[in-house]
């Protein structure tokens, strides 16, 4: 098997700062590593496991993987795991890792986890770049493409984001950004404000692992659409630009804190901690910030604290007195999206096996949906059911699973946050997509270590709720079918193939589907590690 090629990341160096932790505790029990398998482990570990595990290894949507827990296991059963993976939702390794690499992480994991460095705003000015000065955007697009619908993508391991043409299927530009990006967001459509420019999907705003967010201008022409970065972290995952498009925010893993910044320049302007009491009070030191949104109906950000089971909703029309309601839920919160309406956003909190619903407008906790193991919704999916009326759908990481609640308060007030239905898979997924104009809704199975399964999505019916279709998207070894998104007008799904097993090469791709008939359409091809894809229009209209 070849080897993965590792990126050494802002986080992985900074860790380097660590290797005294390798005289740990019990240094009698755990294995020994000479510095270089030490720091070799460490990248690894950030890379694969750091986002379900922690930094601190301390445990979130997976296991506890401190030497207490890990050594008793000991390194050959610990191998076995992550060769293989689980059921519960944790993906195998063996076409990732060499037996060997396998074997270094085992051992790593069961010596004491180094502390990594905190990040002050002072560091975060100085790591601030401008390629293209504001004044110097073009007033109209260089390209003469329907940028409207370009898609999104995110090549992972390559540090990069795909601009693709929905209407050609021509890959415009490859966008330097960040490693391993998790999510882009744009300025959106807002019911109550207006974008500062004027324009909504112009500007994308990209997070990295490493924590460099990244503007993109998709009016330049290709070459050109980097337009200015910052680093806000050494570990990060989410991002979001406020409604009058004045502000963008990212949210860190490790320093555990949030960011504003300016986003036209993209200058960081503040820095909020995270660290805190959690909903069982208990002080968490690593407590995260899993996902960010902007509130479409308030001058708000949403940010999803994992660790300690909050969402804070913050006011962003006074940065220098800022407000802040701490909205008490369940742990460990990750991904959500909102009603149709706006005013009801709905986040897994996987480790509680809830769904968690917020009243942005009375900024207060609305309701709890119990739900099987580890909901995980993604961009999630709203739709109309026969029976239930406005509905909305998530897959889960821990089994096989889409579960489906009402949604409308106002109108189906009997129906609203109640279990409607489920819908059984071939195995957990992460992903689940639906759009106005289809009478399907997707669902990805990633999670579930079997390749059929792994590289095959579901198609099922609305009305019916019945799968109708299993989708075999790739069968080649090393790859997987993730991430479903719609073009513009709903013709069209979009699937990626992610190439997990040779992440150095462009052998990624893209499949498009014909929505209605479910027919293959075409193969996009000339993508590293492509996943997550965002369609303007979809995305910036809030079309789920």
């Amino acid at each position: 098997m070849k080897r993965s090629k590792l990126a050494l990341t802002g986080l992985a160096l900074a860790l380097g700062l660590g290797i005294g932790g390798i005289a740990q505790a019990a240094a009698n029990q755990a294995p020994t590593l000479t510095p270089e398998e030490f720091e070799k482990a460490k990248s690894m570990y950030f890379q694969r496991c750091a986002g379900c595990h922690g930094v601190l290894r301390k445990g979130a949507t997976g296991k506890s993987l401190l030497p207490k827990d890990t050594l008793e296991k000991g390194t050959k059963r610990l191998s076995r795991i992550i060769e293989l993976g689980t059921e519960g939702g944790m993906n195998n390794f063996d076409d990732i890792f060499s037996k060997a690499e396998i074997d270094l992480l085992a051992k790593y994991i069961q010596i004491e986890p180094p502390i990594p460095p905190e990040m002050s705003l002072a560091l975060m000015k100085e790591r601030h770049k401008v390629y293209i000065e504001p004044k110097d955007y073009p007033t109209k697009p260089l390209h003469g493409r329907n940028w409207e619908n370009f898609f999104v993508v995110i090549e992972r391991d390559a540090g990069k984001v795909a601009i693709i043409d929905g209407d050609t299927y021509e890959i415009v530009d490859h966008v330097d950004t960040g490693y391993a990006v998790h999510v882009i967001k744009a300025t959106e459509h807002h019911n109550t404000q207006k974008p500062q420019n004027g324009v909504n999907g112009r500007f994308w705003y990209t997070q990295g692992r490493d924590g460099k967010m990244t503007k993109i201008d998709l009016w330049q022409k290709p070459g050109s659409m980097l337009v200015a970065e910052a680093q806000m972290a050494y570990d990060a995952r989410d991002v979001a630009v406020s409604g009058d498009g004045k502000y963008v925010i990212g949210g860190g893993y490790w320093p555990p804190h949030f960011v504003i910044l300016d986003a036209e320049s993209m200058e960081p302007l503040k820095v909020v901690s995270t660290r805190g009491i959690d909903v069982d009070g208990n002080y968490v030191n690593e407590a995260r910030v899993a996902a960010i949104y902007t509130t479409p109906n308030e001058p708000t950000f949403l940010v999803a604290v994992k660790e300690l089971g909050q969402m804070w909703q913050v006011d962003y029309t006074d940065l220098d007195n800022l407000r802040i309601e701490q909205i008490n839920s369940a742990k460990f919160l990750h991904d959500g999206f909102f009603d149709p309406t706006g005013r009801y956003f709905q986040i897994a909190a996987n480790a509680s096996d809830k769904m968690v619903v917020v009243d942005t407008k009375t900024r207060k906790l609305e309701a709890m949906i119990d739900t099987d193991a580890k909901p995980h919704p993604g961009p999630g999916a709203n739709w109309i059911d026969p029976k239930c009326g406005p509905v909305a759908g998530t897959t889960h990481l821990g089994v096989g699973l889409v579960s489906v609640w009402g949604n409308d308060p106002i109108n189906r007030k009997k129906e609203a946050w109640k279990l409607c239905y489920e819908v059984e898979t071939d195995g957990a997924g992460v992903f689940i997509r639906t759009h106005p104009t289809s009478k399907y809704v997707w669902a990805d199975q990633t999670k579930h270590p079997e390749p059929e399964i792994q590289q095959s999505v579901q198609v099922f019916d609305k009305k019916t709720r019945e799968i109708v279709k299993t989708i075999r998207v790739t069968e080649e070894e090393g790859k997987a079918a993730v991430h479903m998104e719609f073009n513009d007008d709903g013709t069209e799904v979009w699937v990626s193939v992610w190439n997990r097993k040779d992440a150095s090469n462009p052998t990624g791709e893209i499949v498009v589907y014909d929505a209605k008939t479910l027919k293959e359409k075409k193969r996009i091809k000339g993508l590293t590690t492509p996943t997550g894809k965002f369609n303007v229009h979809n995305r910036v209209n809030h079309v789920t």
